[in-house]
Formats: structure tokens, sequence, C-alpha cells
């Protein structure tokens, strides 16, 4: 009697058979480690996870303060935004009155009493309608409200507190320092 071994015991090919390339085999190679008695796939080692865990831990570090630059920028870049409009809107109502076409009080300087004056708009001389200058109060992006700090046009340049004639110019009310060195209620 002869007794013939199973060719994955020896380690040669399977014999080619009808069907073997259309996937209806349980044949793989890879599947057993015939030497170690073990999976050959059984996953990562731990230097493996160790070592890509810190290659992760690297990029994590590297990538977050760049995240945090960029929003910041993108904050720096809404306040200047922010700033610009209502602060072309006190120019254009300032131009209006200069030209007489908004009734300005002897001894006015001819800018908006509030800012709510922009929002409601101004009634022009002659009856020939109603101006508004702004349809919304902007946010300001770093104290996430529309709580600007006012200047009067009778005011110190530098000065924080409003002295409550009109509103010559707006700034932010937050205490932060901008990327470039420069306090942000100095913009």
């Amino acid at each position: 009697m002869q007794i013939t071994k199973s060719p994955l015991e020896v380690g040669e090919s399977p014999p080619f058979k009808a069907g073997f390339f259309s996937g209806s085999h349980n044949y793989s190679p890879a599947r057993t480690d015939v030497k170690a008695g073990r999976s050959a796939e059984s996953g990562f080692t731990l230097i493996e996870l160790v070592v890509s865990l810190t290659i992760l831990s690297i990029l994590a570090a590297v990538a977050l303060p760049y995240a945090e630059t960029v929003v910041r920028r993108q904050k720096e870049m809404e306040l200047r935004r922010s700033l610009r409009e209502v602060r072309t809107a006190l120019d254009e109502y300032k131009r209006l009155a200069d030209e007489k076409k908004i009734s300005v009080e002897v001894g006015d300087s001819g800018y908006p009493k509030t800012l709510e004056a922009l929002l409601a708009g101004v009634d022009l001389v002659g009856g020939s309608g109603k101006r508004r200058f702004l349809r919304r109060v902007p946010k300001d992006p770093l104290t996430n409200s529309t709580d600007w700090g006012l200047r009067s046009y009778f005011d110190d340049p530098d000065s924080t507190m409003w002295g409550g004639e009109d509103v010559f110019d707006v700034y932010t009310k937050s205490e932060k320092t901008a990327l470039d060195g420069t306090k942000y209620k100095d913009w």
C-alpha cells in the first residue's frame, strides 16, 4: 500500500484543476506557515504600532499649530472686513452730510449719533427718499458679538471711552494680540 502525501504537507503547489482560478478552491499559501505553526497574516507587531503612533503624533504636533494659525488668520480677515464695512458706512453718512443731502444740526460733526442710525437710515433733504447705510451691524469675530467699541469725533484718537456725541469710528473690544504683533483694538 502506497501512502501519498497531500501537496499542502510537502510545500508543493496543488495540481491544476478545472475551476482552480475561479475561486472555488480553499488553498492559499499565505494562510498557513507550516514551519512556525501560526498564521502569517496575524497583524502588526507591537514595534510597528509604536513607530506608526510616534510618526502620527509628530505629524499632529506639527499640523495643530498650523491649523490654529489658519483659523486666527481667517478671524483677522473677517475682522478687517467687518471694520471696513462699518467704516465705509460711516464715511458715506459723513459725505452725504457734508454735501448737505442729510440735515445736520449746527455744531454737529456730521457723523451719525448711533450705529442704529446706519441701520434705520435717514431721510434725504429735498424729499428724495430715505437712505440706509447698513443692512445689519456686522459681528465682531473676536468677541462674537455686535457690541463694538465706539469713538466720537470729539474723543482722543486712542480713547477707549466713548463720549456719546456721535459715532466717528469703531474698534473691537478684544484685548488679544494679532499675528503681526499689534493689538486688535488698535486696528
